[in-house]
């Protein structure tokens, strides 16, 4: 077998796992953002600010986030939104580049497209909006939680979770 034939078929597999990955993020940014759509302003919550869905389980608070999870570094300064737009994008470059290097197995490569999917998600909301809109709010057996989320902040903390719990199938080898 020749040289050029054995390249083509690792670049091939090298792109199947990437394939995964990128469906599995493409679906995340999807549902974010059309929940975000729904919620925000077909049902208008940026208006009404609080809708009671199923209390205290799930309710629908609006909040808007200038800074990371639970409002960490946040800041109105355009200079502060364009510095995470930034980190963000700089975590999706290196989780592609770590998946094209190192592929993990399937449940890695789903945790990889969530986290990238999720992060891609805000990085929209705050080139559009300048924050992050959250709004799932959910408490239970008396713990009332201030804070609200989305689903692209879901689907980050699952993926990186994820990317923990399966980092490479050479690992185990």
């Amino acid at each position: 077998m020749n040289g050029a034939a054995v390249t083509g078929r690792q670049n091939t597999s090298q792109a199947r796992p990437l394939k995964l990955v990128w469906w599995v993020a493409l679906g995340i940014f999807a549902l974010d953002q059309v929940t975000k759509i729904w919620v925000v302003h077909l049902l208008d919550l940026k208006s009404m600010l609080r809708i009671e869905v199923l209390p205290p389980w799930l309710n629908f608070h609006m909040a808007w986030n200038y800074g990371i999870n639970f409002g960490l570094l946040a800041g109105e300064a355009p200079l502060t939104r364009w510095i995470l737009i930034s980190v963000a994008l700089g975590i999706v470059l290196f989780v592609v580049v770590w998946m094209r290097r190192e592929p993990p197995g399937k449940p890695g490569l789903v945790s990889a497209g969530l986290l990238i999917g999720g992060a891609l998600g805000n990085v929209v909301d705050r080139v559009l909006y300048g924050a992050v809109a959250d709004f799932l709010n959910m408490s239970c057996c008396g713990f009332i939680n201030p804070f609200a989320f989305n689903v692209a902040d879901i689907a980050i903390f699952v993926g990186a979770f994820g990317l923990v719990l399966f980092p490479s199938a050479k690992q185990g080898t």
